[in-house]
């Protein structure tokens, strides 16, 4: 009788365990591989990072019952992490450039907001070569954000009409801290 209760108090410590590491990784953090050289220098291919799923508040459906509550804005230079739209559990991570309510164009490999340059972006690794939809202004809409990769002439991002606009109720966090490579792992800077 002993050891039923015994392999019941492990049984039931298990199931904390498991709950705890599910809401961790459902509700607090978003675990992602960088899969490609999009934000290279500042995040390298195969890195892996943790994304911070609150950082901007909290928007869970539990049960059937909506709790929302908004904490901050995403802000111009964070590294944001949203779903890559045509593969389950892929992430795009990228750069705000533009926010809502702003008209961005990338003008000879720089870009633009509302007519003038954005002297401030120092993340870009070199010029854009090819402005794809940025090319013509582009007005975001009041949810809406522009997203650039570091690496800009190796990135799929807002310039191009397959990612577009990123629109705010998609971004599921912040990218927060990398874990792998282990040399490396340390909180990412987004200034």
């Amino acid at each position: 009788m002993k050891i039923w209760h015994e392999v019941w108090d492990y049984i039931k410590m298990i199931i904390i365990v498991v709950a705890i590491v599910l809401v961790i990784n459902n509700v607090v953090l978003i675990n992602a591989k960088i899969p490609s050289p999009s934000m290279e220098k500042t995040i390298m291919t195969g890195d892996r990072i943790f994304g911070f799923r609150l950082a901007y508040g909290i928007n869970l459906d539990l049960f059937g019952h909506e709790i929302s509550k908004k904490w901050k804005d995403p802000e111009r230079f964070d590294i944001i992490v949203f779903p890559y739209q045509y593969e389950e559990n892929t992430y795009y991570i990228k750069r705000i450039i533009g926010l809502p309510g702003e008209t961005v164009q990338v003008v000879d490999g720089y870009v633009y907001i509302n007519g003038s340059r954005l002297e401030s972006d120092i993340y870009g690794n070199e010029l854009m070569d090819d402005p794809m939809a940025a090319s013509q202004p582009i007005t975001l809409g009041e949810d809406e954000y522009f997203v650039l990769g570091d690496n800009r002439n190796h990135s799929q991002d807002s310039r191009d009409p397959s990612v577009g606009e990123v629109k705010k109720d998609t971004i599921m966090g912040k990218a927060w801290v990398r874990i792998y490579p282990f040399d490396k792992m340390g909180v990412i800077r987004h200034e």
